[in-house]
């Protein structure tokens, strides 16, 4: 993958002609031969402004080109990915692919040399890919918090989840190219310290498991009212990450749990009370039987002077002069018919 020395190889580099491309001319590969140093020197310098020039052209000309072709696009996902910063994390990638593409061309620096380039290029690489993929994620994830299903089945955690995955990976590609080993054996050595990483991602691997059980379970949702007494949590959720679940009291106080505390303690979540539309409430009237009685007809003229009650004895009104006119038996005899009572407009 990169360029070694040879412990067989003369010390001094080989000649200009080989290394320098034939298209620059036999001229100049003779003054190449007779001023290594110099040429290198202007090569860089060259190769440097090529690639500020590639950086330029490409934040300028190519991403915003890019951005006015997903401003006119319908869709909306595109600018969310736009916003994020994908297309001008990946810009900079650029110079150093120019860089690493023009060292093969530099006659005089030593091989050595090159390959430590080589690696420190590599490693800026690996960088900007992990943070535009971490960048790609959290776009999507914003892209998913305006579907329908956001609430139900948050994915924050999971992809938290991937963007640790990606910046482990690319941590261990660094490691491999800056020691020039496979990636999968360092992958293999961790198996031994597998121990360690369970001690120091502990919180982290419980959380992730929560994650999934809470989501999976559809335990608890964006804009849940829970209580957790034990954390002095007592308002709605809103927010819903690998780790942590906030609360935002009532009070605007914000309570951070881990996400693994909810399956450890109990917690009261008010979803059921708000999807029904009303709060039932208990509370205790007593009420003395013997003065329950019924309405007589100077009452129901007095207590219709309160607005709130006139509709209420015009729809009972009604209610019974249909029943009356249903049951015979409640016209002949009085202890048969329906009557307005106290308690029942006291209730009203």
């Amino acid at each position: 993958m990169f360029a070694t020395p040879d412990s067989t190889a003369p010390t001094s580099p080989p000649p200009a002609t080989d290394r320098w491309p034939s298209l620059l001319g036999e001229a100049a590969s003779r003054w190449a031969d007779a001023q290594p140093w110099l040429a290198t020197a202007v090569l860089v310098v060259a190769l440097i402004v090529l690639a500020w020039l590639a950086f330029e052209i490409t934040r300028r000309y190519l991403l915003t080109a890019v951005t006015r072709v997903v401003q006119k696009t319908n869709a909306t996902w595109d600018e969310d990915l736009a916003e994020m910063g994908i297309f001008r994390r990946l810009a900079w990638a650029v110079p150093f692919v120019v860089f690493r593409a023009g060292l093969p061309y530099l006659p005089a620096l030593p091989l050595g040399l090159v390959n430590v380039i080589q690696k420190v290029i590599t490693v800026a690489i690996v960088i900007v890919l992990a943070r535009a993929i971490a960048a790609l994620l959290e776009g999507v994830g914003r892209v998913y918090a305006r579907s329908p299903n956001a609430a139900n089945r948050p994915i924050k955690g999971y992809l938290q989840a991937v963007t640790l995955v990606v910046y482990i990976a690319a941590a261990v590609i660094l490691v491999a190219a800056l020691i020039e080993r496979d990636p999968l054996l360092i992958i293999g050595s961790l198996g031994a310290a597998s121990a360690v990483l369970l001690l120091v991602f502990r919180d982290t691997i419980l959380s992730l498991v929560a994650g999934v059980q809470l989501t999976g379970n559809d335990l608890i949702r964006v804009g849940d009212w829970i209580e957790m007494p034990g954390f002095n949590a007592d308002g709605d959720v809103v927010d819903i990450s690998l780790n942590t679940v906030t609360v935002q009291n009532w009070d605007k106080t914000l309570t951070i749990i881990p996400a693994h505390k909810f399956l450890d303690n109990s917690f009261k979540n008010w979803r059921g009370m708000q999807a029904s539309g009303g709060r039932r409430m208990k509370r205790s009237l007593h009420i003395d039987m013997s003065t329950v009685r019924f309405l007589s007809p100077e009452e129901i003229d007095g207590l219709r002077r309160f607005g709130l009650l006139g509709p209420y004895f015009d729809a009972k009104q009604r209610d019974i002069t249909e029943w009356l006119a249903n049951n015979p038996a409640g016209r002949e005899n009085p202890v048969n018919s329906r009557r307005l009572t106290n308690l029942g407009t006291f209730r009203a």
